[in-house]
C-alpha cells in the first residue's frame, strides 16, 4: 500500500483528499505546514507528498527545495496560483506535478496513480539493469543512481539525471522535444517544453567540461554528442 504525505494548512482540503487517498486504497499521513512536511519527510519513508504552495512557517517552494536534498520521492504541488512562473520555479525544483486550486480530487488521485507507477516501472528498470552509462570522466551509474564528473559526484535533481541518462543512453542520436518530453514527463504537452530547457541549462551547469556535448538541435531537440 503506497503511502502520502498530505501538506496544506486548510484542514478542509487534507480532509478531502484524505477521503478518496483512502478510497483508492493509499495510506495517508498529514503535515499543516511546511517545517512539519520536512520533519516528517526525514522521519519516515512515504511514497508521494501531495504539497501546498502558499503556507505558514516555511512554503511549499522552501519546503521541496529542503526535502530534494535528502531524497528524491515524488511530489505534487497544489496552488490557488496558475502563473507559468510558479509552476516553473516548481519543476525546476524538481516537482513531478503541479495542480492548481479548485481541483478535482479524482483527477488528482489518477495523476497520484500515474506517477507511482512511473516511478515505480524505473525503479524496477534501474534494479534489473545495473549497469553503467560512460564518456570519458562522466560517469553514471545506474544501480546507484549517481553522477560522477571526473571521480567528482555532483548532485541532480530526478528529472535532471533522467534527462542526462536518456541523452547518454542514444549518445549521436537526436532526440525530439517531443520524445524527451514524454520519456521523462509521462507527457509531450508543449506547455512544458520551457521546463524541459529549464531542466537542459540547469544540468549543462553542473557537468562542468560536458556541457559542451550536449547539442541543441534547432526545431528538434538535443543530443549528446561524443567528440
Amino acid at each position: 500500500m503506497a503511502k502520502l504525505l498530505i501538506v496544506d494548512d486548510e484542514i478542509q482540503i487534507i480532509e478531502l483528499i484524505k477521503k478518496y487517498a483512502h478510497f483508492s486504497k493509499y495510506e495517508t499521513k498529514e503535515a499543516y505546514n511546511g517545517k512539519e512536511a520536512i520533519e516528517l519527510a526525514k522521519k519516515e519513508a512515504f511514497d508521494l507528498i501531495v504539497m501546498d504552495i502558499m503556507m505558514p512557517e516555511i512554503d511549499g517552494f522552501t519546503a521541496v527545495k529542503e526535502i530534494r536534498k535528502f531524497t528524491s520521492i515524488p511530489v505534487i504541488l497544489l496552488s490557488a496560483r496558475s502563473e507559468e512562473y510558479d509552476k516553473l520555479y516548481g519543476f525546476d525544483l524538481g516537482i513531478d506535478d503541479y495542480v492548481t486550486k479548485p481541483f478535482s480530487p479524482k483527477e488528482l488521485m489518477m495523476r497520484i496513480s500515474a506517477i507511482l507507477n512511473r516511478y515505480s516501472n524505473k525503479q524496477n528498470q534501474v534494479e534489473e539493469t545495473k549497469r553503467i552509462l560512460e564518456y570519458n570522466g562522466l560517469i553514471i551509474n545506474l544501480s546507484e543512481h549517481s553522477v560522477y564528473v571526473n571521480k567528482n559526484k555532483i548532485d541532480l535533481t530526478l528529472k535532471e539525471y533522467e534527462l542526462l541518462v536518456y541523452l547518454m543512453e542514444n549518445m549521436n542520436v537526436a532526440l525530439k522535444r517531443e520524445s524527451i518530453l514524454e520519456k521523462i514527463w509521462g507527457s509531450n504537452d508543449h506547455t512544458n517544453e520551457r521546463t524541459l530547457d529549464t531542466h537542459i541549462k540547469s544540468m549543462r551547469k553542473k557537468i562542468g567540461e560536458y556541457a559542451d556535448n550536449i547539442i541543441t538541435i534547432r526545431r528538434v531537440g538535443y543530443r549528446f554528442e561524443k567528440r
